[in-house]
């Protein structure tokens, strides 16, 4: 018979437990949303949680706004000589010292803070925007200094930047638009379009942010079968200085309208919102803009493309 099998090896000790997975730091504002307009008071607690109390050299909170720029491959290549000058610039920086130093306890310490949005003398504070070349982002950072050889504790909360709403809004104008071989853009001239026609309007082109874009198109004849129609939302980015201009279009979002050759003659709404974070109000800086426009794109089951763009303007 076999001889009997020997037990099996002890199992090894579990690992130390690592003090610094049971500490933890973070920022909360007093606001859910996040969101503050400037001249408002930004107020929110720093969360310091450890299983044992620990001494500290100073606890720091500091506050940036700034607006990132960039260029894309294809305008990296035109302006060589530039592109190494696109520096951020700063909307706001600030510091406060929210303890000098001392000794957290064990558990849950809250560490209260407030300071005002200001804008900078002779500027403004820009609405976050979160596009592709150009970005404004206003961080709040927390830095807590240990003593000895622990290592400092950090944390980051990005909040968000209105402008304070207009006291007035232009009266809307709905825009009569018509869509065939003659009014398309340039670019798809130069492939050949079928013969279409397509009317339609939109509610307006300068509209709140926060409103919604209405509208409505029918497709009144067209030579070959449609594959597809839709409503795009475009961000225009203009990045640059003295030595020149780089202007790049991408899309934001695009919906479908009409799907599979749309029946002639049928009046088929238009409806859009604006997204959140990834649009602002049209901003026309010295060295930076931002614009939008939308597009009525018609699909066909060849590939080509027939569209129009309409600019508009948002306001806060």
């Amino acid at each position: 018979s076999s001889p009997p099998s020997s037990p099996p090896p002890p199992l090894p000790p579990p690992p130390a437990p690592d003090a610094s997975l049971a500490m933890s730091m973070e920022i909360r504002c007093s606001r859910i949303d996040r969101i503050f307009r400037p001249n408002d008071k930004v107020r929110g607690t720093i969360i310091v949680k450890t299983d044992s109390g620990f001494a500290h050299s100073g606890l720091t909170l500091s506050l940036t706004g700034v607006v990132d720029l960039h260029l894309s491959a294809k305008a990296v290549g035109l302006f060589d000589a530039f592109s190494n000058t696109l520096k951020p610039m700063t909307l706001c920086d600030v510091s406060l010292t929210i303890e000098e130093s001392g000794k957290t306890k064990t558990g849950v310490n809250e560490y209260p803070f407030v300071f005002d949005l200001i804008p900078p003398e002779g500027g403004e504070l820009y609405e976050t925007y979160h596009g592709v070349y150009i970005n404004i982002t206003y961080i709040l950072k927390a830095d807590l200094k240990r003593k000895y050889f622990g290592s400092n504790m950090k944390s980051q909360l990005e909040f968000i930047v209105e402008q304070n709403p207009l006291k007035e809004y232009p009266a809307p104008e709905p825009l009569q638009f018509t869509l065939d071989a003659e009014s398309v853009d340039e670019k798809h001239k130069k492939k050949g379009v079928p013969s279409l026609r397509m009317t339609g309007e939109l509610s307006q082109t300068s509209i709140k942010i926060t409103d919604q874009l209405w509208g409505h198109f029918t497709l009144e004849e067209c030579e070959l079968p449609v594959k597809s129609v839709e409503l795009q939302l475009v961000r225009v980015e203009t990045v640059g200085s003295a030595e020149g201009f780089a202007k790049e279009d991408t899309e934001i979002q695009n919906i479908q309208v009409g799907d599979g050759d749309v029946t002639k003659g049928l009046q088929i709404p238009l409806h859009m919102v604006f997204p959140r974070l990834y649009t602002c109000p049209t901003t026309i800086f010295r060295i930076f803009k931002i614009e939008f426009q939308v597009n009525i794109v018609v699909m066909f089951f060849d590939g080509k493309i027939i569209s129009k763009k309409f600019p508009v303007t948002l306001l806060r």
